[in-house]
């Protein structure tokens, strides 16, 4: 059985509704991921400013790498610090959502699980 470039899934069609429902998604995605605000914060522990500690690790391995390229410690105290750090401005962040009248919210949805469900329903 030959399939056709219009065959999405292994079905025959499907086509037409599997690009509406990328449109769809990503026309959505946008307008929802477009009302998100992303704010950081200070870097707290314990109540006070940590944010100089996270380095110690990171500049000590990069000292080490500096004296031998070769130091398994150096590179092992790096990477970690570098996570440390990554994770440490990932945890700070806080996510808002900006006002938006119920109409908008409902189109930015109904266009992203409505494109979710054209692609479902064209690839099965």
């Amino acid at each position: 059985m030959e399939q056709s470039f219009t065959d999405v899934g292994g079905t025959p069609g499907g086509l037409g509704s599997f690009l509406l429902g990328v449109v769809m998604v990503c026309i959505g995605g946008y307008l929802l991921s477009n009302q998100v605000i992303i704010a950081g914060s200070y870097w707290n522990f314990r109540g006070t400013n940590s944010f100089g500690i996270t380095l110690i690790p990171i500049l000590f391995g990069i000292g080490l790498l500096f004296r031998n390229g070769r130091s398994v410690i150096g590179w092992l105290l790096t990477a970690a610090g570098a996570l440390f750090i990554l994770a440490g401005v990932l945890a700070n962040m806080h996510l808002y959502f900006e006002p938006t009248t119920l109409f908008h919210t409902m189109i930015m949805l109904i266009l992203l699980v409505g494109g979710l469900g054209l692609i479902a329903r064209a690839i099965r």
